[in-house]
């Protein structure tokens, strides 16, 4: 029997043993823990994906799923997965499969889904319902993998191999961005451009020491799927510093005339993950409680075929602009994002800034290049082991025959060619398998055509893996194919303007507008930059800052105007662009710098690339609006007659003719043409007759033959000077400095309308044409075509002088910022 005391028996073959409750509970949740961050919920930072989502692309490649074959059930793509790789259910995998093929979702999509697959308000269709594929960028991902460039493993019950990680042709976990909560940890990472990442991490490889700044200048901020406005990037730069911060999106809008007498507000762009029956929601619990007023009603126009189109119509009497305000604070118009990059380095969980990111790719992807050239190599030295074996059965088969006959048996035969032909065991068996076609003469040329090809990679493979610096530049050519092929504009709009009043004070305080309606002026770029300084009204006389020569200083225009006034940008199409400064990065008086600002074609929405803008103009002065073109057209646009248009055609141009140059001033300036012949005209803006914007204009100046006029532009004779610069036009454009010749402009006798001019440069030998030309006060500012300060000759040449040297290429010449102040 027994003893009271002593432990509980336990039947024969079993065994019991005392464990303490909490070590035990401990240990198994840090492995459960371990289980959810490792195996679950944090991307890998080499390819950027979870496991769910890594065994997906893999599977689907293994059953062939590519772009160009069919779609196949989203059902069967997951019941192969979940079989042979992701037993954790049916649901976790579809729902991972979707969001790899939601445009809004990710950057790049890796998945061509074919049937609903949701949207931003509404979930998918069930996987019986919806097919699948691999989109062309998930080849990239999944590339070489049959070439022993990353780890295998086993499967869950060890009866399939799975890659540990993919090879990633690209830097997916920037470029798609990731999210997912694991146990006491979370990440959240923002999609970024791809051509962007790839030219980044490029520059790493070739600067291994780059500082954050110099990564930033290739990847300035995120770049979202469903584009929008991120305001203020001090946020994002304290995430690629040290890995989590935080920046404010908004919606893409503008304010247009519905009706004659109703104006609203167009929304085409949301922030990142906010769908439009949200807004929408918000907007009737607004009205509702009393937040919002002055809104009549919202429709929602949105359609696969025109994209996202919300109207909010504004009621009579109500500032849009006061409206658009009390929208950003009290609905996801205007959203945040946290930033929290936690990714897998080497099994472990870290939070990592932009470099750290990008390093940790680079160093991924030169350990894929290096192990795909060795097991080229290996198999290339394989294969021309086994062609010079049947090189010397080829040339002595009348003996390898005889050997292999007075044989008895094949391995008897096998061992006789060895010691006769000194050939390997390889070779051997290869020259047994022969077949009797392979001994014709043209089969001996191909071989000696394969052996000296075989040769030729193998010492190229050689020179590859001997040059730490030849296999960084592989890498570099590859990334720059990748976003070549995959590579889009950017759709997300980075300005340096704070965000709204949602961001900060009492969100049941009235609606106060952000930036008052104070005097400014915005200045224009000659690389497409622009600002808005504001002024106080008594410092609009005041004297210019110390002069300071920055990078894009170079002005092209610039106007006197309220921050919140509706201002004119004039393109090289003839058309007028309505647009506000109120949202352009604004720059302090005392520091005017061009580089810090707005890309103009993005602010007003240019989607046209050969459309530029030429001049900025007020649509409220009294000086009319003066245009030139290429053909030596010139007009003038009368005053006061501008059509009530978000934009419209100020000039009627004929076929082949564009605008090359526009600008506002008194009719007692002078208007100036320059030809590529080297002709210059002016005359004042007196004699040209306003005229309504349906009008072409008239006549400016005589072009003959393949000249064309390259400046126009109204100008102040007092303290003008003129640039020219020569060249060739038998040099590639951008390759030859030229020569470069500033002279005064009263040394240029004006001549009347519709002539052809005097002679403002003197052409060398070899020199036939002008590539540049500018008319405009002194000093001038020079740059090139990345915005770099560039040295102009000192003014004083005579008017048909033929210039000096230049050092550099000149892009384009302008005021300087500082002059203008």
């Amino acid at each position: 029997m027994t003893a009271p005391d002593s432990p509980p028996t336990a039947p024969s073959g079993e065994r019991i043993d005392d464990v303490d409750v909490s070590t035990e509970m401990q240990g198994s949740f840090l492995e459960y823990a371990y289980s959810v961050i490792y195996s679950r919920a944090l991307p890998d930072a080499r390819d950027g994906l979870k496991p769910v989502q890594r065994r997906i692309l893999y599977q689907m490649a293994e059953m062939g799923l590519r772009p160009d074959r069919g779609h196949v059930k989203s059902a069967r793509v997951v019941g192969e997965v979940m079989g042979k790789l992701h037993p954790h259910g049916d649901t976790a995998i579809y729902d991972a499969l979707v969001r790899l093929s939601q445009d809004f979702t990710m950057r790049v999509p890796l998945i061509d889904g074919h049937g609903n697959f949701g949207s931003l308000d509404d979930g998918p269709a069930a996987a019986r319902y919806t097919e699948a594929r691999l989109d062309a960028a998930a080849l990239a991902m999944t590339e070489g993998l049959d070439e022993d460039v990353v780890d295998f493993v086993p499967n869950y019950d060890n009866q399939f191999m799975q890659p540990s990680v993919l090879p990633a042709a690209y830097p997916n976990l920037l470029v798609n961005g990731a999210s997912g909560i694991a146990v006491g940890m979370a990440t959240n990472m923002v999609p970024h451009n791809l051509v962007e990442v790839v030219g980044a991490a490029r520059h790493l490889l070739e600067h291994p020491d780059a500082t954050l700044d110099d990564l930033m200048a290739f990847v300035p901020g995120p770049d979202l799927p469903t584009g929008g406005t991120i305001s203020g990037l001090a946020g994002i730069k304290d995430a690629y510093a040290t890995g989590r911060g935080a920046f404010k999106t908004r919606a893409k809008v503008s304010i247009e005339p519905i009706t004659a007498r109703k104006t609203g507000i167009i929304v085409t762009e949301l922030p990142y993950l906010v769908g439009p029956e949200r807004v929408i929601e918000k907007i009737k619990d607004g009205v509702g409680n009393k937040k919002l007023s002055g809104i009549s009603d919202v429709t929602d126009l949105t359609d696969r075929k025109h994209g996202l189109r919300m109207v909010i119509g504004i009621k009579t009497g109500f500032s849009p602009e006061a409206v658009l305000e009390q929208l950003y604070k009290h609905t996801p118009l205007e959203d945040s994002f946290n930033i929290n990059n936690v990714a897998l380095v080497d099994g472990g969980p870290r939070t990592l800034g932009l470099k750290e990111l990008l390093q940790v790719y680079v160093d991924h992807r030169l350990s894929v290049i290096t192990r795909r050239s060795e097991f080229r190599l290996a198999r290339r030295r394989e294969r021309l082991h086994l062609v010079s074996g049947l090189l010397i059965a080829i040339l002595d088969i009348d003996e390898v025959i005889q050997v292999i006959r007075a044989s008895d048996e094949s391995e008897q035969a096998r061992t006789k060619l060895m010691e006769v032909f000194d050939l390997s065991q390889l070779q051997a068996e290869y020259i047994l398998e022969l077949r009797l076609r392979r001994l014709t003469k043209f089969s001996r040329i191909e071989l000696e055509a394969e052996r000296d090809k075989l040769q030729a990679e193998i010492d190229e493979l050689v020179a590859l893996l001997s040059s730490p610096a030849r296999i960084r530049g592989r890498v570099s050519e590859e990334l720059a194919e990748v976003a070549e092929r995959f590579g889009t504009p950017r759709r997300t709009l980075l300005t340096e303007a704070a965000p709204s009043i949602a961001s900060s004070g009492s969100r049941k305080s009235g609606p106060v507008l952000e930036i008052p309606d104070v005097p400014c002026r915005v200045y224009l770029s000659t690389t497409g930059r622009a600002i808005r300084v504001d002024l106080a009204d008594d410092l609009l006389d005041t004297p210019a800052p110390p002069a300071r020569r920055s990078k894009h200083d170079a002005v092209l225009s610039s106007v006197v105007t309220t921050a919140r006034s509706e201002i004119g940008a004039v393109t090289n199409k003839g058309r007028l662009i309505r647009f506000s400064p109120v949202g352009l990065t604004a720059v302090p008086t005392n520091s005017i710098q061009l580089a810090a600002g707005t890309k103009i074609r993005d602010y007003i929405g240019l989607t046209d690339k050969t459309e530029r803008v030429l001049a900025v103009v007020s649509l409220d002065g009294a000086d009319s609006i003066v245009l030139g073109t290429a053909q030596g057209v010139v007009k003038r646009v009368s005053t006061g007659v501008y059509p009530n248009k978000p934009a419209f055609e100020v000039i009627a141009l004929k076929p082949g003719d564009e605008v090359v140059g526009a600008g506002q001033g008194p009719e007692s300036e002078e208007l100036v043409f320059v030809t590529s012949g080297a002709q210059l005209l002016h005359f004042t803006a007196s004699q040209v007759r306003p005229q309504g914007t349906a009008a072409g204009g008239v006549a400016g100046i005589n072009v003959t033959g393949d000249t064309r006029v390259i400046f126009f532009g109204s100008v102040n004779p007092q303290a003008a000077v003129v640039v020219t610069v020569s060249s060739s036009s038998d040099t590639i454009p951008g390759t030859d400095p030229g020569r470069a010749k500033v002279s005064f402009f009263d040394q240029y006798p004006g001549k009347g309308r519709a002539t052809g001019g005097v002679r403002a440069h003197a052409f060398l030998k070899g020199e036939d044409t002008l590539a540049l030309a500018w008319i405009g006060q002194w000093p001038a500012l020079a740059v090139g075509v990345d915005g770099s300060v560039r040295t102009l000759p000192a003014p004083g040449a005579k008017r048909d002088a033929s210039g000096t040297p230049l050092d550099a290429v000149i892009g384009s010449v302008g005021r300087r910022a500082s002059a203008l102040a």
